[in-house]
């Protein structure tokens, strides 16, 4: 199948019939008319969620023995996977290079456009190359259209060196589900204009790539319930987060939150485990390290003596 038959099957690019009036319409009626079809995008990515379930797990093992989680795409789905990859650190504490994306192009994508980049194939297996990647990582490819020749270069590398490969596209059949493990495929259809899948393709790409994401830390002990325990409190916000993150799993007063989250280094996790087990952060960060990083665990650990 050429190319032009390929861009033809996918619905990504197809015109979408209910959008043919929208340059007649006012202002109210277009921004309507949008929001209409962004709700056709919950429905395609909750058809996903087992998909999505089973690569988190995948992740997990692999993150748990050393490995790393790597997004690739070009353009707008590159660009929420370096976004993905890059808020992770701050609000879970990820080391840097755990979660890693590569864009085509590079960082000159993030702030301008680079489109020629994504037919460079060559450069996605050149820069996954790059990274060293072995059996211990999974490489996620992220395209709208579910055929970016930068993308398919570094699945097809990716492969080579027995990563775990899957993909996240908006089209079935996409020609990168070929080279993939598991396939990630919410099917929006037709963009409101034509083509622009910055729109529900790209919203459906950013809720797969956060419930993704945000499962895989929650399972590796970055939360307790549902508080971000591992925030990295690097500015003054993230401090009076720490504060309140503290004080909500202790019941502290803010004050002594505060004294006790500076005991910590400003680390929350250890501080929550320091004021319920009675411990110092030594202690605390003890029972964290045998409890591989799991709040509820390392508090187990108190209560069975």
């Amino acid at each position: 199948m050429d190319e032009q038959d390929e861009l033809r099957q996918a619905t990504t690019e197809s015109v979408n019939p209910r959008t043919r009036q929208i340059d007649q319409l006012s202002s109210q009626a277009i921004v309507e008319l949008i929001l209409e079809e962004e709700t056709r995008v919950i429905p395609a990515v909750l058809a996903e969620r087992t998909a999505i379930a089973a690569l988190a797990d995948v992740v997990v093992e692999r993150m748990r023995r050393g490995g790393r989680l790597v997004y690739v795409g070009a353009g707008t789905s590159g660009r929420l996977g370096m976004l993905d990859a890059i808020e992770c650190i701050p609000t879970y504490g990820l080391e840097p290079g755990r979660i890693v994306a590569l864009v085509a192009g590079g960082p000159a994508a993030l702030t301008g456009p680079v489109e020629a980049a994504e037919d460079d194939e060559e450069a996605g297996a050149r820069e996954l190359t790059a990274l060293g990647i072995g059996p211990d990582d999974v490489v996620l490819g992220i395209s709208a259209s579910g055929r970016t020749p930068y993308v398919r270069g570094a699945l097809r590398e990716a492969r080579q060196r027995g990563a775990y490969v899957a993909v996240l596209v908006c089209n079935r059949p996409a020609p990168l589900a070929d080279l993939a493990d598991l396939v990630i495929a919410p099917v929006v259809g037709p963009e409101v204009i034509a083509g622009s899948t910055r729109m529900k393709a790209g919203t459906a790409q950013k809720l797969v790539l956060t419930a993704l994401s945000t499962t895989v830390m929650v399972r590796l002990g970055k939360t307790f319930g549902n508080l971000m325990v591992d925030v990295r409190p690097t500015n003054r916000k993230l401090w009076q987060r720490g504060v309140r993150i503290v004080m909500e799993a202790t019941g502290l007063s803010e004050q002594d939150a505060q004294r006790v989250l500076q005991e910590a280094g400003g680390e929350p996790k250890t501080a929550i485990v320091m004021a319920i087990a009675g411990v110092d952060a030594a202690e605390a960060r003890s029972r964290l390290g045998r409890a591989g990083g799991l709040v509820r665990a390392a508090l187990e650990e108190s209560d069975g003596g």
